[in-house]
């Protein structure tokens, strides 16, 4: 059997789009920024802004009151938006 990889290899649009957004964001204010679960299923993106000092949280709780808080590309249910206000 032959396996032939497309090159270049990439992400689906939604998850180009929140690691656009999370960039932007450590652009706009730096890394001090807490995400609802990891912002997508890729371990090497998420070790990166780990690294880079965004902290990925499972629960809303561990998010400090007034922190700066994103959603993961899966999105989240209106409770934990609710909660998350």
């Amino acid at each position: 059997m032959q396996i032939i990889l497309a090159n270049p290899r990439g992400f689906c649009a939604g998850v180009n789009m929140a690691i656009e957004c999370l960039e932007e964001t450590i652009r706009r204010f730096g890394t001090d920024i807490y995400v609802y679960h990891e912002i997508v299923h890729n371990s090497y993106v998420v070790s990166r802004f780990s690294k880079m000092g965004v902290t990925f949280v499972e629960h809303i709780d561990e998010v400090p009151p007034e922190s700066l808080l994103l959603f993961s590309a899966h999105g989240v249910s209106p409770e934990i938006k609710n909660r998350a206000r």
